[in-house]
């Protein structure tokens, strides 16, 4: 197939969401590799966005929705514990003062130092700022409340972080609204 951008914002990049034959929501893919699946015949489309992909031979509507023709069995639903989706889920906010500065840090609540551990749920967003000035102590030493709590997000939360302007067929498959089923 013919590629109609190599950029980063090409339509071939676009977001596409892949559910499981049952309709679970897995994980999101770019178009590039939803037309080679569609192509292979591994998915069924689901939704599409409102333009097409040519080749010399075969016209292919732009994914949106995918679902898997067979079920794959999903052991590990967990989402990395990493710096990008410690600041993702604080949508990159500081969780003591509200800045939405750049750079941001990230923060222990409970510090290492104090047994503190990489957790979910002992790691936030937080500014150079609010870092310095609470220190090595806990927020309610420091006097800097957290906005709110942290904890670990799940597949369905991460994934719908992807859901833009674009994308409003996937609400209904990430349970943002109800199915329209007329």
């Amino acid at each position: 197939m013919k590629t109609l951008k190599r950029k980063g914002n090409g339509i071939l990049n676009r977001e596409v969401l892949v559910l499981n034959q049952n309709y679970q929501p897995l994980l999101v893919c770019t178009a590039r590799r939803a037309i080679c699946l569609m192509y292979l015949g591994k998915v069924e489309l689901v939704e599409s966005y409102h333009k097409v992909v040519h080749s010399p031979s075969v016209v292919f509507p732009l994914p949106s929705v995918i679902k898997l023709s067979r079920y794959v069995s999903t052991q590990n639903n967990d989402i990395v514990l990493s710096r990008r989706n410690v600041l993702k889920r604080d949508q990159h906010q500081c969780q003591y003062c509200a800045k939405r500065s750049v750079p941001m840090t990230l923060d222990h609540i409970v510090p290492r130092e104090r047994g503190g551990q990489d957790s979910w749920e002992n790691l936030v967003a937080c500014c150079q700022e609010c870092n310095r000035k609470k220190g090595n102590r806990r927020p309610v030493e420091a006097k800097m409340p957290l906005i709110r709590r942290p904890k670990k997000p799940n597949k369905i939360y991460y994934i719908r972080q992807f859901v833009k302007r674009e994308q409003i067929s996937w609400r209904p498959y990430l349970y943002m609204e109800p199915l329209g089923l007329d």
